[in-house]
């Protein structure tokens, strides 16, 4: 539950070993390096100077890495299904990441791929181009007399083209009356391929009577022979583009076993990339560059030892610049620390607020499990995040927060009586197994379907605790920036009326005689009138007054607050009910007590629950984050927090084993 203590610190590298500085820094992966525009020395020191030059060979090289690895991709023989999605990476050991990238195997294949994918481009618009000739051609094939010749009348004009059946037969009284003939050679999808014969000095009117009957003309320009050779020759040209495309093709197959090399290439010159990014960003001199940046405090002494490594470099810790941001990296325990993907899903917290984590995580496991309340949908999220966890890479907090939410769902679910909804019900009336229900029965604190009530006034309680915590939690946050004025009048009178008002209304209920109820009533006017004149406390008096006057009404809005979380309850019964109703289903599919009875139950019964714990698992989930972001987080934290992004090595094609956490 800490935001991590920052540091503002700056290295200053000779230029001859900023390169090698850099690269030890960003294996440290501890340090945030600003650019130009958001260093204080730059603004302090105006004549510093950057480096405008960007390394675009490196980012050309970068470019071209990818656009071979998703050409190659495409003609990998080895398929990984779920699991290859779930590991798209492939793992090596560092020794082999070393060998690669000091190698010029590499850059060979990278050249051969795109060489390879040239050629096939070139070869797929031959193709096309060839195959756009022959069907061009196809309707020409009865024509004997070689295309070039079409051209070469003295007396008369030849004019080719295409013309729907629809045309065809007013095209040829048109051109009839003009004194030219109009013959067909051919038909393609309704349209006949003609030729017209004219005078040449009709030529001009036969063309404006064609127009008119929509005759699309056709050029022969550059062929010779007729159209049957013609296509001929295309179509052996096509058989050769095809072997040639299948020579490539096999080219590409081979080269793909070999992309885990590239891949090993494109994830170091893209941490080349960055780490030149960040020194030609970073303010200069002649002769050294100024590396200014953040770091925790409890690296610090790791990043000391990084740079007294390089004796043309130094490294010191310098002071805050007024009104400066301070990046923002939250920290908890191995337990805490999956439900972080709450707290950074909402946003980062300011420098001067607290890491909401802890205090979310006890109320987002509980609530997650109230709205399921089954031991069997827990058991299955447990067993689908034990797989994932064991099968996936990368970040798995998410996974563990599941998991951990899902064995608080076993308790809500023994407490509840839900084993697949009432499958032990069913199962101890269909074969008399007493001993089961009384099982159930003896662990179970309230069914919800008998006594919802409980369920009820448990989700109110549950809400009416989470919205005091934020409460509380925003008055020691005060209290520790010593804003005593606003710790007194806008979280601690708010405390003490609306638990006053809760006593006054549940006292007896709670055990409380109605002498000590009658007087909580009167000690919530203390609050209620502090809250009138001092919630408010900037502006003229009347102004002031009747803002506090508003800010007491709001304690309705309060009520809603509360309400909303009897979505634990209706979440918690929607899933039993729809568990109850595939089992239902399955009951009724088997009463025949055919062999297809009982093959339906059980798909029934393994679909439909598998269908339940995924519909009511993320209704669970997104409901639970609401309750956080919109009941919880904003009684006591505003977020907007800058994200501290050290500079580090990233890998998206290769998982380096050395390295696994």
């Amino acid at each position: 539950m800490a935001i991590a203590k920052m540091l503002k610190v700056m290295i200053v590298s000779h230029q001859s070993q900023a390169k090698e500085l850099l690269d030890a820094v960003q294996h440290a992966s501890v340090m945030e390096i600003l650019d130009a525009e958001r260093a204080m020395v730059s603004k302090e020191w105006p004549e510093l100077s950057v480096e405008a030059q960007r390394p675009r060979d490196i980012e050309e090289l970068v470019d071209n890495l990818a656009k071979s690895i998703t050409f190659l991709s495409q003609y990998r023989q080895e398929k990984g299904g779920i699991l290859s999605a779930l590991a798209p990476r492939a793992v090596i050991e560092d020794k082999k990441y070393t060998e690669v990238v000091s190698s010029q195997q590499a850059m060979q294949i990278l050249e051969q791929a795109r060489k390879c994918q040239s050629e096939l481009t070139d070869l797929q618009a031959k193709r096309e181009n060839c195959a756009g000739q022959i069907e061009m051609l196809n309707p020409w094939k009865n024509l004997q007399t070689p295309l070039e010749q079409l051209a070469d009348l003295k007396t008369t004009v030849s004019l080719v083209g295409l013309i729907t059946d629809q045309n065809l037969s007013e095209a040829k009284d048109k051109v009839a009356e003009l004194g030219a003939v109009m013959e067909t050679v051919g038909e393609t999808n309704h349209l006949y391929a003609c030729i017209v014969i004219s005078l040449k000095e009709n030529a001009i009117e036969v063309q404006k009577a064609l127009r008119a009957c929509d005759f699309d003309a056709v050029a022969f320009e550059g062929l010779t022979g007729t159209a049957a050779e013609l296509i001929e020759e295309h179509k052996q040209e096509l058989i050769t583009i095809d072997e040639q495309i299948t020579e490539q093709k096999n080219t590409a197959t081979e080269l793909s076993k070999e992309t885990v090399k590239l891949g090993i290439l494109f994830d170091h010159n893209q941490n080349l990339a960055s780490r030149e990014k960040a020194r030609i960003t970073a303010p200069a001199t002649k002769h050294t560059v100024l590396f200014e940046g953040w770091v925790r405090k409890k690296d610090y002494k790791k990043l000391e030892k990084v740079v007294a490594k390089f004796d043309a470099a130094s490294l010191s810790e310098i002071d805050l610049a007024e009104d400066e941001q301070i990046p923002v990296e939250i920290e908890n325990n191995r337990f805490i620390k999956p439900f972080e993907v709450v707290t950074r899903l909402y946003g980062m917290p300011q420098h001067i607020e607290i890491d909401p984590t802890a205090l979310l995580a006890p109320f987002f496991a509980l609530f997650f499990a109230l709205c399921l309340t089954d031991v069997g949908y827990g058991l299955i999220i447990i067993g689908l995040c034990v797989f994932l966890i064991k099968k996936m890479q990368g970040d798995k907090k998410l996974l563990w927060m599941l998991l951990g939410c899902s064995v608080v769902t076993i308790g809500t679910g023994v407490m509840t009586g839900g084993w697949f909804g009432d499958s032990v019900q069913q199962l101890s009336a269909a074969f008399g197994w007493t001993w089961l229900a009384d099982a159930r029965k003896s662990v179970m604190w309230f069914d919800p379907m008998v006594e919802p009530m409980i369920f009820f006034n448990l989700s109110l309680a549950l809400g009416y605790l989470h919205i005091m915590v934020g409460l509380l939690t925003a008055f020691v946050c005060n209290l520790q920036r010593k804003e005593f004025v606003a710790a007194v009048f806008d979280q601690l009178v708010w405390l003490v009326m609306l638990n006053a008002i809760v006593l006054k209304l549940f006292g007896t209920s709670l055990g409380l005689s109605p002498q000590a109820s009658a007087i909580f009533g009167k000690v919530a006017m203390v609050p209620a009138a502090m809250i009138v004149i001092f919630s408010q406390r900037e502006g003229p008096w009347a102004g002031r007054i009747a803002m506090g006057c508003y800010n007491l009404f709001s304690t309705i809005f309060y009520m809603g607050d509360v309400l909303s979380y009897l979505r634990l309850m209706a979440l918690g019964m929607v899933t039993g009910g729809l568990a109850m109703a595939f089992n239902v289903m399955a009951k009724t599919a088997s009463e025949g007590g055919t062999i297809t009875g009982y093959v339906l139950m059980v798909v029934i019964l393994i679909v439909g629950h598998i269908f339940n714990t995924f519909i009511s698992g993320l209704s669970a989930f997104v409901h639970t984050i609401r309750l956080q972001f919109v009941e919880f987080f904003p009684k006591f934290m505003e977020g907007g927090g800058t994200q501290f992004m050290p500079l580090t090595k990233q890998y998206k094609h290769v998982y380096i084993s050395e390295n696994e956490k």
